[in-house]
């Protein structure tokens, strides 16, 4: 299952974008809303829960600076990653998120509406910063 956010301007640099995405303390700051618990839990990783969904936990899984990071889940049973491209758009950036995960189709029909809900909240709240 593949799901991306619209593209959004930033007033950060690209770089500035790329150290602020690379801090896993700052994702608190992006988060929606509907948070109800966000946790670091080391300098690559950190678990965050929305209302009425479970815990997750991301790591930073790669980067290639300042162009993209890329979070990977913090479980197996639950495989997927969200790219964070980052390109550079006059004095700021332009930053899209793009999610890949490996469902059963039972399981990508239940979550496709709320996590396309979340990348379109992470992006929105990326565009503020």
């Amino acid at each position: 299952m593949n799901l991306e956010s619209p593209k959004v301007t930033a007033s950060k640099s690209q770089q500035e974008m790329y150290n602020f995405l690379t801090n896993v303390e700052n994702y608190d700051q992006i988060m929606p809303s509907s948070k109800e618990k966000f946790e670091v839990l080391s300098s690559e990783k950190f678990l965050f829960q929305l209302k009425g969904m479970p815990e997750i936990a991301l790591k930073i899984v790669n980067t290639d600076e300042p162009n993209l990071v890329v979070l990977g889940s913090g479980s197996d049973k639950f495989p997927f990653t969200l790219s964070i491209h980052i390109d550079q758009n006059g004095t700021g950036s332009e930053v899209q998120l793009l999610f890949n995960g490996e469902f059963n189709a039972m399981m990508a029909m239940m979550v496709k509406s709320p996590l396309q809900k979340f990348i379109n909240s992470l992006s929105e709240n990326i565009s503020k910063l």
